[in-house]
């Protein structure tokens, strides 16, 4: 059986074959999932009011914080199989 660091990699792949676009907030909630999964914590500096796609990208990761690798591994394995069902033909 694969082990969760290989499900996870397969999920970030599987993602790529997705023939619609899932809305914004499901994106930035994706981003925010494998960002705490692969960085950890946010420790970055907040982006300017003007950037609002950083700001946006930077709000989702920091509320993440203190998440496990784990359970944010799991999150975006599982939210990758809503999105297939969802956003492939």
């Amino acid at each position: 059986m694969a082990t969760l660091q290989e499900r996870f990699e397969a999920a970030a792949e599987e993602v790529k074959t997705l023939t619609k676009r899932p809305t914004d907030v499901e994106l930035l909630e994706l981003y925010a999932l494998f960002k705490q999964a692969t960085v950890g914590d946010n420790d970055t500096s907040k982006p300017g009011m003007f950037d609002l796609k950083a700001k946006k990208k930077w709000e989702f990761w920091t509320n993440l914080k203190g998440t496990s690798k784990e359970d944010c591994q799991e999150k975006y394995i599982a939210k990758i199989g809503e999105f297939i069902v969802k956003y492939r033909d």
